[in-house]
């Protein structure tokens, strides 16, 4: 399959500090693609790279197989929806979205017809009177995605756009975005920080930090197989151990040899071990060849946070079980539970 977007080793330098090192992506039809990191990983510059509101100072920036480094962002088959909306506040809900349509001086029996089709597709029909100023954040964000929407881009950018909303609505937000891309079928480019926003969204998460891509999968994929110590710290809890690669499927870390499921590295590699805290099991302590004592117990809602000292390290275990403090016990897991990554040097 042919990518709709290709970047090709884009770098970019903003006062002497490079941004970009050398960014390689591809990105597809009807992908909704995600730029996840920290904040001055490159991520957003990134994203107005392919806007067009941004020059690379160097590499290849490919749409349809075309190269459109120096295409003015009006040329462009791409809309941009930021955090902030930007909806001029002197015009109404309808003409805030016909705003592009007009400027095109398409018929008006058009703009009503696809003004409608957007305020249906947003969740805001009936509002087309309202002042954009009187409305909440969530439905200014509806009216910023519409305007983006009608007219028609390939791609649609969203630079954390659901930065600026409460808890609960960004929540709302993420399942209505996600709703929106696959019921209009084209691209969407979304950026954040957000580690949770980035998993239940995207087809495709991108990992940035320090200008250079860390990791390109499907969220199950960054979040259970992590590349590096960055990418497992990131995203979600981690417990990440120095240990040794003994051979196929069998890893050697805390004093003991357990078997795994990885495989392709050197035998007796110097490698580090990621468990998730929510595949560990907390058993009775001679259950389990690893063991510890209960340091902390945190209610987090769905689950217990369980602090377990053992002879090497703290180990974070998330549980719905209870275990008191001071318990001696017994952290059991299965092989598919290890996840094996090179050591960053």
């Amino acid at each position: 399959m042919n990518a709709l977007i290709e970047l090709k080793n884009i770098t970019k330098t903003f006062d002497d500090q490079q941004i970009l090192k050398g960014i390689n992506l591809k990105i597809y039809e009807n992908e909704f693609l995600t730029l996840l990191g920290p904040s001055g990983c490159g991520k957003t510059t990134t994203l107005r790279i392919i806007a067009g509101f941004d020059e690379s100072d160097g590499g290849e920036l490919l749409f349809d197989g075309i190269e459109i480094s120096k295409q003015p962002p009006y040329k462009r088959e791409v809309n941009t929806v930021f955090q902030k909306y930007a909806l001029f506040p002197h015009l109404n809900v309808f003409d805030n979205i016909a705003f592009g349509l007009n400027i095109k001086k398409t018929e008006k029996s058009v703009v009503k017809q696809e003004v409608e089709k957007m305020l249906k597709l947003v969740g805001l029909s009936g509002f087309e009177k309202r002042d954009v100023t009187s409305l909440s954040g969530g439905q200014q964000q509806r009216v910023a995605i519409a305007r983006a929407l009608i007219n028609k881009p390939k791609v649609l950018l969203l630079d954390e756009p659901l930065g600026a909303l409460d808890a609960k609505l960004r929540k709302e937000m993420q399942f209505e975005l996600k709703k929106i891309q696959k019921e209009v079928g084209i691209t969407f480019i979304y950026v954040t920080h957000d580690q949770e926003e980035a998993l239940s969204m995207s087809d495709t998460v991108v990992v940035m930090n320090d200008g250079y891509i860390q990791q390109i999968g499907t969220p199950t994929d960054v979040y259970n197989e992590p590349e590096n110590r960055f990418v497992a710290q990131f995203i979600g809890e981690s417990n990440i151990i120095e240990g040794t690669m003994i051979r196929d499927c069998l890893v050697a870390f805390d004093d003991f040899e357990f078997e795994c499921v990885d495989k392709g590295f050197k035998e007796n590699e110097e490698i580090e071990v990621v468990l998730r805290p929510e595949d560990i099991d907390i058993v009775a302590a001679d259950k389990a060849k690893l063991t510890g004592t209960v340091t902390s117990i945190v209610f987090k809602g769905v689950h217990y946070e369980i602090m377990v000292q053992s002879k090497y390290r703290q180990y974070m275990i998330h549980t719905t079980d209870y275990h008191e403090v001071g318990l001696e016990v017994g952290l059991a897991f299965g092989p598919e539970d290890i996840h094996v990554m090179w050591k960053m040097v």
